[in-house]
């Protein structure tokens, strides 16, 4: 497996993986795609091989509520990893708590078209509220382009917030367009962090360097190194064209050239957001 040429500092994070166990945890009815077997053992050797020590383990939408696959995985890392879990907004705070210790540490938001997602715009003020005194995140993914439109519903949030993918502009815009301006806006917030990842998700321009995906990256990081994440996206499922990791790490070294900025975003912020 290849190795990246970046050198992750201490402490690493990969802050947003999906694991698949598809023979034991069969996909929900509201899967819209199949996705490839990914075990936590599969996950390791990518872990390793990048020269990360933590992990973020992302809900997959293909499961709906059916958590038990990322708990497995979970409970498999001894304390490596933390848990993004997609929950109903009327969980009650003893199961909150409950999933707290087991390492949960926020709630995902899908709300791409067609992409699988179960939770609705509405559950979500309910949602922040019931997880604010855990110190939870939503684990946010929408459009990009739609920032303008959901920005201050965002910014009054009580909870912490996380944004996928550099936004996720399905149409990739450039930085001075209005609705990355409100990306850069929540981030100055507080409150709000954005995963400097899955630039092939988006990007028209295409590898190697997806210019126009990483524009908006390196602006962001550039904006505020304080409040960026990085992530893998592995086993960037829906896709045909898989990315190389090493590559999808080597690619920060790109967008953020300031060492200092780097240890921020793969170490210290995921380490305050998801309490390591």
């Amino acid at each position: 497996m290849k190795k990246p040429e970046l050198t992750a500092p201490a402490g690493a994070c990969d802050c947003h993986i999906h694991i698949y166990e598809l023979q034991r945890y069969p996909l929900a009815s509201t899967a819209t795609f199949g996705p490839p077997q990914a075990s936590w053992d599969d996950y390791l050797q990518v872990r390793h091989a990048l020269g990360l020590e933590r992990a973020v383990i992302v809900q997959a939408t293909g499961y709906g509520f059916d958590n038990r696959c990322a708990l497995e995985a979970l409970a498999l890392s001894q304390g490596t990893a933390r848990m993004i879990a997609t929950l109903r907004a009327d969980t009650p705070l003893a199961e909150l708590r409950k999933l707290h210790e087991a390492g949960v540490r926020g709630v995902r938001f899908m709300m791409i078209p067609n992409s699988g997602g179960v939770m609705q715009w509405e559950d979500l003020q309910p949602m922040a509220e019931r997880i604010a005194e855990l110190g939870w995140v939503i684990n946010l993914q929408l459009d990009g382009r739609e920032l303008p439109e959901y920005e201050e519903r965002l910014a009054s949030l009580p909870c912490q917030v996380s944004l996928d993918h550099n936004g996720k502009y399905l149409t990739p815009v450039a930085p001075s367009d209005p609705s990355f301006r409100s990306l850069l806006n929540l981030l100055e917030r507080g409150h709000v962090w954005v995963k400097l990842s899955a630039p092939y998700e988006t990007s028209r321009s295409g590898p190697p360097h997806y210019d126009d995906v990483s524009a908006l990256a390196s602006a962001l990081a550039a904006a505020n190194p304080d409040r960026c994440l990085w992530a893998s996206n592995y086993p960037h499922p829906g896709r045909t064209d898989q990315p190389d990791n090493a590559a999808m790490l080597d690619l920060l070294a790109h967008w953020v050239p300031v060492e200092a900025d780097r240890r921020k975003i793969l170490t210290d912020n995921p380490a305050r957001l998801y309490g390591f």
